[in-house]
């Protein structure tokens, strides 16, 4: 298995197995991104109910399917970039270092 140093280089191969009505793209990825966020806390759940064994392996596989949902999503909100995750995680970052600084880590609510 060959080994993805960067998101950039994962989301253009991704999007090459990319197939959804593009007139319903924001509503299919964000229905697909909750249902495979989904299906991994179902796994970790039956973990901790005791249904089901620690297997990190399919852990790892559903959450290379929210990595696709995520990566298609965040070109389709970020168009005009040349590298929508690096735009988002920026975003991001720059977020939680704020909320850091100003001791706002903890709590809840997105204008902390």
């Amino acid at each position: 298995m060959e080994r993805i140093e960067k998101f950039e280089t994962y989301a253009k191969e991704a999007h090459k197995t990319a197939l959804y009505p593009k007139d319903k793209a924001i509503e299919y990825l964000a229905l697909g991104l909750a249902g495979e966020a989904g299906e991994v806390a179902n796994k970790v759940k039956k973990i901790i109910r005791g249904d089901g064994n620690a297997n990190m392996e399919l852990i790892a596989e559903e959450l290379g399917d929210v990595l696709w949902y995520l990566s298609e999503l965040s070109a389709f909100v970020c168009k005009d970039s040349d590298d929508p995750f690096g735009e988002i995680a920026a975003r991001n970052i720059s977020k939680l270092r704020s909320r850091f600084e100003r001791d706002k880590i903890k709590g809840s609510g997105d204008n902390r």
